[in-house]
C-alpha cells in the first residue's frame, strides 16, 4: 500500500511526496538522500499523512496537494 505525505522543512515550507515505507523515506530526506527539493532544508518532520491507498490513489492525491496554495496546505493538514 501506498502513503502520500506532507513535510514541514526546516524552512517552513512544505514538501509533499508519496511511498511505501514511510519511515524509511523520512529517513532518507533527513539524510539529504530524499527528493532534490528537500536537500538542504532538513531536518524535516511529517505533518500530515494519508496510507492505505494505491499507487494510483496516492499520486492523484499527491498532484491535488501539490497544487494547493501554502494557505490551503496549512487548512488541510488542520482538518481532523
Amino acid at each position: 500500500m501506498w502513503i502520500v505525505y506532507i513535510l514541514l522543512c526546516n524552512d517552513s515550507t512544505f514538501y509533499t511526496g508519496i511511498t511505501t515505507d514511510l519511515g524509511a523515506r523520512i529517513e532518507a530526506h533527513n539524510q539529504g538522500k530524499g527528493a532534490k527539493y528537500t536537500r538542504g532544508r532538513g531536518p524535516v518532520k511529517v505533518v500530515w499523512s494519508q496510507d492505505g491507498l494505491t499507487e494510483s490513489e496516492a499520486r492523484k492525491e499527491e498532484i491535488k496537494i501539490k497544487k494547493l496554495s501554502r494557505a490551503q496546505k496549512n487548512e488541510f493538514i488542520s482538518r481532523p
